[in-house]
């Protein structure tokens, strides 16, 4: 047990507040979901959303899927957590890695059962997504060079988001039986770089809020140069996601609404340049998750909320 006195349903709360919100990764990962099958379903010329049951299963699994991530690097990163950030609920004894671990253990037991019971054709999905998953828990079995390789470490671990993807998207295509559509392939890109883009963007940090062992790119790169690797990255998924949307004829308001998204999100950025602080670094943290959020609406979610409702 964690040193808190406190109830362990208190206790968790407290964690999940600070750790993984559930209520916001519950928005967030609806979206996503909702994006990634809507993408698929209009890829493929189907009329229509998928069945609800089945989407909100999917719902259900890519959330716990992803607190699986939060709970597994807890134990990647409990030495440095110990050492650096006493700060966090795991060194201060909010909570311990043994209650982590059995939480894990019966979420991923939910998990089992309810595809099991509900999809058993996504088996093979969510397989393939916990195999990596475990293959993460143990840093791909070279944790201390990937932890001395850091772009290395970051794309092997961000792999898991396109993976997720895979999944949700496969509540479309994988469960009717069809070929997965071409485009997907870009989606999947444009996943992943959105993943990179929040890492990227929340661990931009002015001088005078840089800690000691803990990562940030403003550190590894340099103030400045992280800004526009930054930037860069969203070049990136810009031009991805002009790939994605024509593989969808979306046509060229998909174009002008990415486009404009990306120059709001440019501001932030033009903002801490200028004046690096810690209000400027939070803009671009906040840039970022609009940036995803955007993204995903775009490519998937308004898209098809328009064919239901038009």
């Amino acid at each position: 047990m964690g040193n808190n006195k406190s109830s362990f349903l208190k206790r968790l709360y407290i964690y999940q507040k600070e750790r993984f919100p559930f209520v916001g990764y519950i928005i967030l990962i609806g979206v996503f979901t909702f994006s990634a099958a809507s993408y698929s379903r209009i890829c493929r010329g189907e009329v229509g959303f998928i069945d609800w049951k089945n989407y909100l299963i999917g719902v259900i699994t890519t959330f716990s899927l992803f607190f699986l991530v939060r709970i597994f690097d807890e134990f990647k990163d409990k030495e440095d957590d110990a050492k650096y950030r006493k700060y966090l609920p795991v060194p201060r004894g909010l909570i311990s890695l043994k209650e982590l671990s059995a939480i894990g253990v019966a979420v991923a037991s939910v998990q089992l059962f309810v595809i099991l019971f509900f999809q058993q054709e996504m088996i093979v999905l969510y397989g393939v997504v916990m195999i990596y998953l475990l293959l993460m828990r143990v840093e791909f079995f070279v944790p201390k060079w990937l932890k001395n390789n850091q772009l290395i470490y970051v794309v092997s671990h961000m792999i898991i988001i396109p993976l997720i993807d895979v999944y949700a998207s496969g509540l479309d295509w994988f469960l009717e039986g069809a070929d997965a559509p071409f485009g997907l392939l870009f989606f999947f890109a444009v996943s992943f770089m959105n993943g990179i883009v929040l890492e990227f963007g929340r661990k931009i940090k002015p001088p005078e809020s840089e800690e000691e062992g803990v990562l940030s790119y403003t550190k590894y790169f340099g103030t400045k140069k992280a800004v526009w690797v930054w930037i860069s990255v969203l070049l990136a998924t810009l031009f991805l996601s002009f790939i994605t949307s024509y593989y969808a004829n979306y046509g060229l308001i998909a174009y002008y609404f990415f486009g404009s998204v990306f120059l709001v999100c440019l501001v932030p950025s033009f903002l801490f340049l200028r004046s690096p602080g810690s209000k400027s670094a939070k803009y671009i943290e906040h840039a970022s998750s609009l940036w995803t959020v955007f993204m995903y609406l775009g490519l998937g979610g308004i898209p098809m909320l328009s064919k239901l409702i038009l």
